[in-house]
């Protein structure tokens, strides 16, 4: 089997705290983990805004670790805290920095996410073009 972890110079701390990739590689397909709006020093960024621009800024920087792009996510599956109370603001954001209507998307309300005070978690699956 084709395999290669993709781990971006930003993210080595992530792998060294958490012990795991932020993605693999199997073939042309790229298979992202969660990303979450932290910061550089893995802190929560409370603003909620600010932290949804920073899950889509941490996807950017593993998929163009992996050499792919936000047109090449064919699904996406996002996890939600207080859905209904922040999806204006995260929808509003997405729709700023990613295309739309190019992916599956499944959105899924959950009660906590692994720390206090994330909103949301975004994985995705990209094909290499």
């Amino acid at each position: 089997m084709d395999r290669e972890v993709i781990i971006p110079e930003e993210m080595r701390e992530i792998v060294a705290r958490a012990g795991y990739a932020p993605a693999v590689k199997v073939g042309a397909t790229i298979y992202v983990v969660g990303q979450v709006g932290r910061n550089n020093d893995l802190q929560v960024i409370t603003n909620p805004e600010q932290q949804f621009r920073a899950i889509w800024d941490n996807l950017r920087i593993v998929l163009g670790a992996a050499n792919c792009s936000f047109d090449d996510v064919v699904e996406m599956t996002s996890y939600h805290v207080e859905m209904s109370k922040h999806m204006d603001v995260f929808r509003t954001v997405k729709n700023e920095v990613f295309p739309k209507g190019t992916y599956a998307w499944t959105c899924i309300g959950v009660s906590e996410l692994a720390h206090p005070g994330l909103l949301a978690e975004v994985k995705c699956v990209a094909v290499e073009r």
